[in-house]
């Protein structure tokens, strides 16, 4: 399993996730020519080698091309306002979908970008589309977020964990005057997301907003590093010279492939109709259920019946319960905690005589077996005016 480890353990930054994730990549030209395709420009992206307490590492700044001067004085760019228009949440999430960029990475881009929006909002005490924030509005800000979205799209990891994440303490400078730190924006990312953070005997802000953003939308677990074969790592150095080496460092790696643990919820129900239930079956799919099935049952007094089983995620498990409070007439939920072994698998598209047939290459032990998709098995049927059954003759 392909897995990226991010250690926050110096802060975590967008400038500095772009140099670790493009050391990771190995090609520096990859994202300057890639961040092209967001048709803006006002902005030059220098890549440079910088050493932080004796490590060496890339370093990645975005130049305003108006304000040199004034943005490598400050190096960390996300709270210093550039005096350039303030977009709002739209204008950006426009500029993304005009943009040339992958579909996975604009919608990853946006993701980001909604988690600052979200917090910026709160701080603000102002609805979402009238938040006009530098922050996200400035184009460094825009470069960081999707050319993080560009690069992870390219490595394609199939698990994405961090470590704890540490901010400094004191307070900073920045276009609202002084500020405590973590900053406001900062903090209320972190208390919408699953990120674990602590402050650090560090005087200054190691957590930008749209660094917090980044690894509270990528990261789906905290740990320390877990036993993973490590192929590569990727060293982003920060702007500050501080105590500890400013470097977010991010690992590249296999893990071996555990035995899932996935949650199994039950409910018998004898006074819900079939509408109903077909119903709440599509709402459980839609809010993130891996499996939902109805068993035919006889309960007290002989009454036909079904038991709703529904399989899940752990973190899932509150708002699926709701669901079925919510949606049917049951007043009790049973759950146990079971495992599972997942075979990797990879969407493709076969070319057969009769059109372009999408299904799924699964591999076990080294053996690669295929299986086609039933609604584009359906849909060559149709368009070809032949039996469902004659294309399970085709040989995969």
């Amino acid at each position: 399993m392909k897995t990226l480890y991010f250690d926050c353990s110096s802060g975590i930054s967008g400038n500095m996730t772009l140099a670790a994730l493009t050391e990771i990549i190995g090609d520096e030209n990859y994202l300057v020519e890639e961040l092209k395709k967001l048709n803006i420009d006002g902005y030059k992206i220098d890549i440079s080698k910088k050493v932080k307490n004796g490590i060496t590492g890339t370093h990645v700044d975005v130049i305003l091309e108006h304000e040199h001067e004034h943005h490598h004085f400050h190096g960390e760019h996300n709270h210093h306002d550039h005096h350039h228009e303030h977009r709002n949440l739209h204008d950006v999430c426009e500029i993304i979908d005009n943009s040339d960029i992958d579909e996975k990475s604009k919608d990853l881009a946006k993701r980001i970008f909604m988690r600052v929006a979200k917090a910026e909002s709160k701080v603000h005490n102002k609805p979402l589309e009238e938040v006009h924030f530098h922050e996200v509005g400035a184009i460094d800000s825009i470069v960081d977020i999707v050319g993080t979205a560009i690069l992870i799209n390219k490595i394609q990891p199939d698990k994405i964990i961090s470590s704890v994440v540490n901010d400094g303490h004191g307070f900073i400078q920045c276009a609202h005057g002084t500020m405590a730190v973590p900053v406001p924006a900062t903090s209320e990312i972190f208390a919408n997301s699953n990120v674990q953070f602590r402050q650090i005997d560090v005087d200054t802000e190691l957590v930008t907003p749209t660094g917090a953003a980044i690894i509270a939308e990528l990261s789906t677990e905290v740990t320390t590093l877990p036993a993973m074969q490590i192929k590569k790592i990727g060293w982003g150095a920060g702007t500050k010279d501080l105590k500890i080496p400013n470097i977010l460092k991010v690992y590249y790696g296999e893990m071996k492939e555990e035995n899932q643990q996935i949650t199994v919820m039950e409910t018998n129900i004898d006074d819900c109709s079939g509408e109903i239930l077909g119903y709440v079956e599509e709402v459980l799919f839609e809010n993130g259920a891996l499996d939902v099935f109805y068993t035919p049952i006889f309960m007290k007094k002989n009454r036909p019946a079904y038991r709703l089983t529904v399989v899940c995620k752990e973190p899932d498990i509150l708002k699926l319960q709701n669901i079925i409070f919510r949606e049917t007439t049951t007043i009790g939920i049973r759950y146990r905690f079971e495992y599972r072994t997942e075979l990797e698998r990879e969407q493709i598209t076969i070319d057969t005589k009769y059109g372009k047939l999408k299904a799924k290459k699964v591999v076990n032990n080294g053996e690669i077996y295929t299986y086609p998709e039933y609604e584009s098995m359906k849909e060559l049927a149709k368009k070809n005016h032949i039996p469902l059954k004659e294309l399970y003759k085709l040989e995969f």
